[in-house]
């Protein structure tokens, strides 16, 4: 079963449950990715890294929100924004560690055979890739940053 069908199953789960939250969320990702597969010269189906990519960006936008709404002291708004971070996060690859995170990345300096500071942008570009979706971009530049110092 891929994403889109357990999706729709988890919508179906979410109304029998009354889930409100959780059904809105699961609505918005769906919407997401229906929006990314009919949009002018789009591939009509997604990828696995598009589909990563979607939902990355998804819970980004809602922990920005929820900043912005702890600092105007909506509680209540911020407190839905990160419910529905958690349940986005239920569908992403599973962080690395640090320690996998620092492992990884210090494969990738072998292999692009960087040495110092000035092959950061090469490492972070070979990283990003590498580690799309199972880490984000600022830990990524901090410990490539940490590994060539």
């Amino acid at each position: 079963m891929n994403l889109f069908e357990t999706i729709d199953q988890e919508i179906k789960a979410a109304m029998l449950a009354k889930d409100k939250i959780k059904l809105e969320t699961l609505r918005s990702i769906k919407t997401a990715f229906m929006e990314s597969t009919t949009a002018k010269d789009a591939a009509h189906t997604l990828t696995e890294e598009q589909v990563v990519g979607i939902l990355q960006r998804m819970v980004k936008q809602r922990k920005d929100s929820a900043d912005i709404y702890a600092a105007q002291n909506r509680t209540e708004l911020a407190e839905k924004e990160l419910a529905e971070v958690s349940v986005i996060q239920e569908y992403l690859p599973a962080p690395y560690t640090q320690e996998e995170l620092e492992r990884a990345i210090g494969e990738i300096i072998v292999k692009t055979g960087s040495s110092s500071l000035k092959d950061m942008g090469k490492v972070m570009g070979a990283a990003t890739k590498y580690l799309g979706g199972r880490a984000e971009g600022r830990a990524i530049a901090e410990t490539v940053k940490k590994l060539l110092s």
